[in-house]
């Protein structure tokens, strides 16, 4: 006979730590929802004023925000990717 396997000792180890998220199922629309606001604030700021100084202070943080608000929509309206 084989010893138990290694994957199963952690997955009993891991029965009594309970994964709970940042942000609660019931809060994930309103997250989504405001990070794809101010996405859109963000990049029409920016699409009117193109500039080198503005892509690190209002493009990088427009397209996390519209990346990180579309997977939470996509996850607070049912469809898991």
């Amino acid at each position: 006979m084989s010893s138990p396997s290694p994957l199963l000792d952690v997955w009993e180890a891991a029965s009594g730590n309970p994964y709970y998220p940042t942000v609660a199922k019931n809060a994930q629309f309103t997250v989504g929802f405001s990070l794809l606001f101010i996405a859109f604030i963000l990049s029409g700021i920016f699409g009117l004023n193109r500039s080198l100084i503005t892509l690190p202070t209002l493009g990088v943080p427009a397209s996390l925000a519209f990346g990180f608000g579309a997977v939470y929509m996509i996850c607070a309206v049912g469809v898991y990717v």
